[in-house]
């Protein structure tokens, strides 16, 4: 079925074209959930409610864009309305783990296809996961985070710093990455100092 017989389908509310719809784009949906989520059945929950709004909110797509980045937008915003809902973004760590950073942004879209990385962003604390998804893989801006959960565009920042640094003693700790080697600067005469 072509997406726009889905669509014309969806529009008319007709079952086999909103199953067709279901069914080419919920995986990559349910991988976009897992990301959020504290379980696989949570992440379940959170795209069969990202589905239920897709269907009921289908008339507002314009074909201004890809309708798997329509429908990719709609259930992240699921997966931050629910965590909100359900308060589970309230998570706080110690300063300790934003001591050094050294995570190369560049490498995080083609590292992130690795079961292992996907599977250290999810041992990070529920806020920091969440605006490190928001921000290095959704693309969402520090303004645009701050709206959507409702806290300060400085906290996010912050809680993107902290995330990225823990996730690289994460991935040092997993050997998935090596521990930057430390540099040495001659700062005047025989003095150096190490960064």
């Amino acid at each position: 079925m072509t997406e726009e017989v889905m669509l014309h389908g969806c529009l008319n509310k007709v079952a086999s074209a909103q199953e067709a719809l279901y069914h080419r784009f919920s995986p990559r949906m349910l991988g976009v959930c897992y990301r959020f989520a504290r379980s696989r059945e949570d992440a379940e929950d959170m795209l069969q409610e990202g589905f239920i709004k897709v269907f009921t909110q289908i008339h507002q797509f314009r074909n201004q864009g890809a309708l798997e980045g329509w429908i990719r937008r709609i259930v992240v915003h699921t997966c931050i309305n629910n965590l909100k809902k359900n308060k589970k973004f309230a998570d706080s760590v110690d300063l300790i783990y934003a001591n050094s950073i050294y995570l190369n942004e560049n490498n995080i879209p083609s590292i992130l296809q690795a079961k292992e990385v996907v599977e250290s962003i999810r041992m990070l604390p529920m806020g920091y996961r969440t605006v490190l998804n928001l921000y290095a893989i959704e693309g969402f801006s520090h303004k645009e985070i701050s709206d959507m959960l409702d806290i300060e565009e400085s906290t996010s920042r912050s809680q993107y710093t902290r995330a990225k640094a823990m996730l690289e003693d994460i991935l040092i700790k997993k050997k998935i990455i090596q521990k930057p080697r430390q540099r040495t600067m001659i700062v005047s005469g025989n003095k150096s100092e190490t960064y």
